[in-house]
């Protein structure tokens, strides 16, 4: 070692550091994933149709070329999502930082400083000097009980984390988009339907004023027929209304505040197929939100090593090597050559408990984050739960929907051969059109249900029901 000239014992800093590392295991837990006590299949009973696999792509799936385009603009242009890939890029950024701290700062420092000594002075002579220095610089800290390990450790968790929010917030625009666009299809149909229900009572109060006229009908009846030609234009302002702030919400969403969609029809968008039978719970770990959870449990976990490292003392090596000289045309000589080498060590004695009260801190914070980890991962299967008990209730309904419209139909035609006839009164023909309306506007509403619980169900699995290789603690 005597044999080493200061240069050369400045690069081994580093070395002598990264082994003193090595040779220490980092204090503090290391992270596991937590078991969560969750039935392995969901109650709900389920088709044996099998399904296909569902890409992260789902809204494809409702053949909608319109519904594409909507949820495109809304990757590109949503602010929220804009915001949550700005966090990510943050959060990035401050894992390179942590994980900088454990290399060695190098650099270059250099003075030029003029002098005089006083005639008072122990020399006493009142010389006048000047003094140039360069010199390259490093310092290290020996991260001998993984103070720096489990800070970077944390920090790559919390950007995995915030990683897992954007898809967390991508998933929420992207559903919102969808459920945005069928309300709207829903509306458009409702709405055709109610100018053919207010033409048809247009129609009918002008035929029941001739029929006044001609004395063949009452006061009654065509102020009745007056009433609910005034409801149903009343019902077709509402459904506009409604879908104008459809369509409002869909511009937010997508922005593009200048957004205008043709009408369509709900019922022209297909169902996906059903889920396979017995869905697993397991499928809900792969939700972005539960993901999260973890990671962000995994970072208050690394969070524990690091309050309690410092606890244990802290050394750092410092060193120097360069030139000093009066004159500066003599800096880079041999006879200018200086350096110097440090070591520090900072040993904690008392402290009034502060450090036992950040360690005490950090393991609430991870129990907090146990907490809600669990509670995620609940909420993901309850969620699961209530769209799979969504979907098959609009499902089984189709059919008593349909019957119950066909039926209304029937009986409207009946009523209005019944009244022409003379063997009804007015009233009955009004009941029947008010529940052929009725039905006609639920079957439309129960097609936008499936389409909704469907939805519902992809974002509760985190986008389908194929299992995917879920993460292993160890990725943290």
């Amino acid at each position: 070692m005597t044999d080493l000239n200061p240069s050369q014992l400045l690069r081994l800093l580093p070395l002598w550091g990264a082994a003193l590392l090595g040779a220490c295991a980092a204090v503090g837990p290391d992270h596991e994933r937590p078991a969560v006590n969750l039935p392995t299949q969901y109650a709900v009973p389920m088709p044996t149709t099998s399904a296909p696999e569902v890409s992260a792509t789902w809204w494809t799936l409702f053949g909608d070329a319109t519904l594409d385009g909507l949820v495109e603009a809304a990757r590109r242009n949503n602010t929220d999502l804009q915001a949550a890939v700005a966090r990510v890029e943050q959060a990035e950024a401050l894992l390179r930082e942590a994980d900088a701290l454990r290399w060695p700062s190098v650099g270059v420092s250099g003075t030029a400083s003029r002098q005089r000594t006083s005639d008072l002075s122990a020399a006493g002579n009142g010389a006048t000097f000047n003094t140039f220095q360069l010199a390259a610089t490093t310092g290290f800290e020996i991260d001998f009980w993984g103070r720096l390990r489990r800070a970077s450790e944390a920090a790559r968790a919390q950007a995995l984390a915030t990683d897992h929010a954007r898809e967390v917030v991508w998933q929420t625009v992207s559903g919102l988009v969808a459920q945005g666009y069928f309300s709207l299809r829903m509306l458009d149909e409702q709405i055709a339907l109610s100018r053919d229900t207010l033409a048809s009572r247009e129609e009918g109060l002008r035929l029941l004023r001739l029929r006044l006229q001609g004395g063949a009908a009452g006061r009654l009846e065509v102020d009745q027929a007056e009433a609910e030609r005034a409801q149903a234009a009343l019902q077709l302002r509402e459904l506009q209304r409604q879908r104008e702030l459809a369509r409002s919400q869909l511009a937010l969403l997508t922005g593009q505040p200048d957004l205008n969609l043709a009408p369509g029809a709900v019922r022209n968008l297909p169902v996906p197929p059903p889920p396979p039978a017995g869905l697993p719970s397991a499928l809900l770990e792969r939700r972005p939100d539960v993901r999260q959870a973890e990671a962000l449990l995994a970072a208050a976990n690394a969070q524990i090593g690091v309050a309690r490292a410092a606890m244990y003392p802290s050394i750092s090596l410092t060193g120097a090597f360069g030139g000093q000289s009066a004159e500066l045309s003599d800096l880079l000589k041999g006879g200018a050559r200086a350096w110097s080498l440090g070591l520090g060590l900072d040993l904690p004695i008392f402290d009034a408990g502060r450090r036992r009260a950040q360690t005490a801190r950090a393991e609430a914070r991870q129990r907090e984050a146990l907490a809600a980890y669990q509670g995620a991962v609940q909420s993901a299967f309850r969620d699961v739960g209530d769209a799979l008990t969504n979907l098959e209730a609009a499902r089984a309904a189709q059919a008593d929907v349909e019957i119950a419209a066909q039926a209304s139909e029937r009986a409207l035609q009946t009523a209005q051969q019944r009244y022409e006839a003379g063997y009804s009164a007015y009233l009955e023909l009004l009941d029947a059109q008010r529940s052929a309306n009725a039905t006609r506007l639920q079957v439309v509403e129960n097609r936008r249900a499936q389409l909704a619980a469907t939805v519902d169900l992809f974002k509760a699995l985190g986008g389908g029901w194929t299992p995917p290789q879920l993460p292993q603690a160890a990725g943290f």
